[in-house]
Parts: C-alpha cells; sequence; structure tokens
C-alpha cells in the first residue's frame, strides 16, 4: 500500500441499525479493511446498507423476526427448547421465556433475552409467567456465556432494584414505581357464582398515566397469617433484625413465598443429612422425588423437612424477591381522568389442609382497604392497541377478566366517537351470576356503540359453550368483517383459550374463505405480521 494514502477512516455502524455489537464489529473491521486497500474512507453506513451486507458473508443476524417457531405461549418450555436446538444461545435464551410478551419483566420475552445475553440484566428470574422452569433453563443458558450467578451471588433482594443512575420516569417501570389510591372495589359476580371477581377502582398519582391497552403493575404485601405460619416453623423472635428491617416485615412485603426456590432447597440440603439432605438436592435440581415439588410453597417446604432451623439471614436470602402483579386496565383516561380501574379474579384454591391465596387479588379483595395507597406503575402495552385508524371495525374476544381491555377499548372508542363497528365476544359459567358489566354493555348495545355482542355460558346447560364455539356458529359474520379490515384481539388464558380461538380463528377461515388447512394458517400469520391480529394473554 502506498505510503502517501490517508489513515483508515472508522466505520460508524448506526445504533438504529438491528444489528449486534459482534455484527456491527464485523461490519467495521470489513469496511476498514476496504479503507485500507484504497484510502477512501468511509464515514457512515445505513441500516439498509448494512443489511445488504449481512446478507452475504457476514455472522448471521440474532435477532428474532417475529416468525420463529417457538413463539407460542401455549407450548410447553421442553417442546420450545427442542425447536430452539441449534439455534444461536440468543434465540434459546428467548426460547425459554414464557412467551407471552406480558411485559411483568420490565421487558417483552425479545427484549429480556437481549438483555440478558448482553450481561446488562442480571436478574434471572424476572418472567413470572414462565415460573420455575424457565429460571432454572435462563440459569443453564446463562452459565454459557458467563452471567449466571452461584449461591452465593444468588439474585438478592438488593439486586432486584436498578441502580439509581438507570432509573426511568417514575411510575413507567416497576424499577421506580409511584402511587395509587384505592378508592373503592365492588363484587362483579352475582350471589351464588362459583367465582369471585372484583372491579377495584384508583386514584392516580399526577405521574401516572396510560392509554387504553396498557397494563397497571401492583406490588403486593403477603398474607401476614402466612407470614406468621413461617415464623412459627422457623422459631425465631418476628423484631429480628433484617436487612434494616425486621424478620417479619421482610416476609410481609419484600421476600415470595410461593413457590419455593430452588436456592431454599439447596441452603436446606446444606444444613440436614442422609436422606433429607438427597431430597433437598434434588428438589433444588428440580427433581419430584415425592409427586409433591409442584405444591411446593416456602411454608410446605419448612413443613416437609421439619424441625430444622435455618439462620434467618440465610434463609431470607434464599427467597426470590416479590414480585409485581399485572392486571389489564379496564378503563379509558379519556372517561375517567386521573382515575384507573382493574378487573381482578380472587385467587383462592386448597392444597391439602391449608388453603392457598393469590398475594395480590386477595390483598386487594380483603386486606387493602379503600383510602389505603399502593406502590404501582403502568406497563405500557406491547403490540396491543386500538387501532389508529377509528373507522376500522375491530373484534374483541375476552372471556372471564379478558374483557378488562376491552371495556376500556369500548369507553375509549365511545369517547373519541370513533365510527368503526364493534363486536365483543364475552363468556364465563353462568349468565345470571358472572355477567361482568352486563348493565353497561347491554346499554351500550342498545345505544348502537357496542355493534354485536356475542355471549357464552360454560355451565348454564349440559352442553360447555366457549367463546370459541360461539366464533364457530358465527363464522361467515367474523370472515366478513374480516375481509372489510376488522383488527381481531383476544385476551385471556394463554394456555388454552387463546390456542382454542385461534384454531377456530383459521378453520373459520378456511372454510369462509375457501382456503386450504395450511393457506388458512398463513392467513391467519399475516393478520398478526400487520398487526390486525393482537393478544393480551396471561
Amino acid at each position: 500500500m502506498s505510503p502517501n494514502l490517508p489513515p483508515p477512516i472508522p466505520l460508524l455502524v448506526p445504533e438504529t441499525a438491528p444489528f449486534s455489537e459482534e455484527q456491527r464489529a464485523w461490519l467495521n473491521g470489513f469496511f476498514a479493511g476496504l479503507v485500507s486497500l484504497d484510502g477512501q474512507g468511509v464515514t457512515a453506513l445505513s441500516p439498509d446498507q448494512a443489511a445488504a451486507l449481512l446478507a452475504g458473508d457476514a455472522p448471521a443476524a440474532e435477532d428474532d423476526d417475529g416468525g420463529t417457531p417457538w413463539h407460542d405461549q401455549s407450548l410447553p418450555i421442553g417442546e420450545r427448547m427442542q425447536l430452539a436446538e441449534g439455534k444461536p444461545l440468543r434465540w434459546k435464551l428467548m426460547a425459554a421465556m414464557a412467551q407471552q410478551d406480558c411485559g411483568q419483566c420490565g421487558y417483552d420475552c425479545r427484549n429480556y433475552s437481549g438483555a440478558i445475553f448482553d450481561g446488562k440484566e442480571t436478574r434471572l428470574n424476572l418472567c413470572a409467567p414462565g415460573g420455575k422452569d424457565t429460571a432454572r433453563m435462563v440459569k443453564t443458558l446463562a452459565e454459557q456465556i458467563g452471567a449466571a450467578p452461584t449461591l452465593d451471588s444468588a439474585p438478592s433482594l438488593a439486586a432486584d432494584v436498578a441502580p439509581v443512575a438507570a432509573l426511568p420516569p417514575r411510575g413507567t417501570s416497576r424499577d421506580n414505581p409511584a402511587t395509587a389510591k384505592v378508592l373503592s372495589r365492588t363484587r362483579l359476580n352475582k350471589p351464588g357464582s362459583e367465582k369471585e371477581t372484583w372491579h377495584v377502582e384508583f386514584e392516580l398519582e399526577d405521574c401516572l398515566s396510560y392509554e387504553a391497552g396498557d397494563s397497571f403493575g401492583l406490588f403486593p404485601t403477603n398474607d401476614p397469617a402466612l407470614v406468621d405460619s413461617i415464623i412459627a416453623a422457623l422459631g425465631p423472635p418476628a423484631e429480628l433484625p433484617i436487612l434494616q428491617s425486621t424478620l417479619r416485615q421482610t416476609l410481609l412485603d419484600s421476600v415470595s413465598l410461593a413457590p419455593a426456590p430452588d436456592t431454599l432447597f439447596q441452603l436446606i440440603s446444606y444444613i440436614t443429612g442422609g436422606d433429607k439432605r438427597k431430597k433437598a438436592r434434588a428438589l433444588a435440581s428440580g427433581e419430584d422425588p415425592d409427586g409433591d415439588a409442584a405444591t411446593l410453597d416456602v411454608l410446605a417446604a419448612l413443613e416437609k423437612f421439619p424441625g430444622l432451623r435455618p439462620d434467618p439471614e440465610a434463609f431470607i436470602e434464599a427467597l426470590d424477591p416479590l414480585q409485581p402483579r399485572l392486571y389489564s386496565i379496564s378503563s379509558s383516561p379519556k372517561t375517567a381522568p386521573g382515575r384507573l380501574t382493574l378487573t381482578v379474579d380472587c385467587v383462592r384454591y386448597q392444597v391439602g389442609k391449608r388453603q392457598r391465596l393469590g398475594v395480590c387479588s386477595t390483598g386487594l379483595a380483603e386486606r387493602v382497604q379503600p383510602g389505603e395507597t399502593l406502590r404501582a406503575y403502568v406497563q405500557k402495552a406491547h403490540n396491543f392497541a386500538l387501532p389508529s385508524d377509528p373507522h376500522r371495525p375491530i373484534i374483541m374476544i375476552g372471556p372471564g377478566t379478558g374483557v378488562a381491555p376491552f371495556r376500556a377499548f369500548l369507553h375509549e372508542r365511545r369517547a373519541i366517537q370513533a365510527p368503526g363497528k364493534n363486536w365483543l365476544f364475552f363468556g364465563h359459567q353462568r349468565s345470571a351470576t358472572d355477567f361482568f358489566y352486563e348493565d353497561e354493555l347491554k346499554a351500550m348495545k342498545n345505544a348502537g356503540h357496542l355493534t354485536r355482542l356475542t355471549l357464552a355460558w360454560s355451565r348454564d346447560s349440559g352442553e360447555k359453550i366457549y367463546v370459541q364455539d360461539r366464533m364457530r356458529e358465527v363464522g361467515r359474520d367474523l370472515w366478513s368483517w374480516l375481509t372489510d379490515g376488522a383488527s381481531l384481539y383476544v385476551c385471556g388464558d394463554a394456555k388454552r383459550m387463546a390456542k382454542d380461538v385461534e384454531r377456530a380463528l383459521v378453520d373459520i377461515v378456511a372454510q369462509h374463505g375457501a382456503r386450504s388447512a395450511a393457506e388458512a394458517t398463513a392467513f391467519v400469520s399475516e393478520l398478526k405480521k400487520q398487526g390486525r391480529y393482537q393478544q393480551d394473554v396471561y
């Protein structure tokens, strides 16, 4: 090379280009080589130019394109990991997530996995829907990039708080919550219902703002009776100083008491011996020696190994942080400025002789009184929002508490006088006791704002009727709405309902759209890519 040539000018691949650091480094190196050869400096590369280059000899892109086969919340984690076999580690991390894009971790699945892979996120247990299975798999995968904590450096209570310098605006993230005051709660079920569902209204701190489709994050506290039972099993005094607080207060508001984490069984294995040690080690590694692992919360774990007295501070450090809970918002800020409502199912179930309680739902139903404040934040929706065109028809499928965001949508569309048609599918157990917001929805229907209301009751007759059954009954009309450009929304159970609804939709497209099964499936996939099929599932 001639000594008179100018020195190479470094390439700056824009941060907006959707490439990993490895790819950006490759591109910079590639152009540095060109500069060295001909002396011509290249100072910038557009995303399109970079994409064209990467289509050739550059490393394969590691960002998910939205079409990966494991991005299905109804697939068990084992099946998702099989589909990700042989894929880049970054993709495997995403496959391990619950695939609901619920936002409870503070990210979506793609960005949470990316943050772990890039070393920007060390908390490996934030995927609440994924639970222990996801946490174990994420830890295993993180060990391959040197990011997994050991027992001595397991995610602690302090580690669950983001650095002060990185805090987002107040009320916009779990890492910097604001406050909301409970104004009222009203039970939505009528007497005789087997369910317990509450309409809860909040007054918001000024910094809290939301849009229809967003979710509300609440920081719960544990049931005092459960906390007292755990302290009795441990043995130390409730006022023992722990983490600048007391043992009882820490158990109330800082640590999760269900399910028992692997680190607790690791701790138990260190302070016992013989068969008990073997059993504790098996539970810590995800095995199920007695067939009861799925039912072991923290108290049940202590009762399974009676007589143990772990150091209280070590015991607290072995527990997971208490995570916030997310609920779909059931109101529109255009109709209730400064206020927000939730539609909350109260969770209670029996395991043996003890009743287990949903930590946040029973808190809202029983322990939190009107006038009290809770730490809270707004989680912006991930691809779940009304169409920008108010003329576009919308189809909403939300049984049970899945009606929550659609009540918000209807209030929003009414407030802005959107001319688009609205069709709601709602269902529950019994029409006489479980018809949430019955008067309100019927009034909207009579006024013409709710164009169609299709109902499904699973316990009103000998045959169980669900929303997907009603969809098939009116398949021709539903297909007509889709061909007119309607957007379709689904909210509710991810494992069963959402999958059944999608299967029904594929069948409707095949039957009334005169398509093969493969063509119908492709049509529904295209609706998703266009943003005309959106899900808020849990």
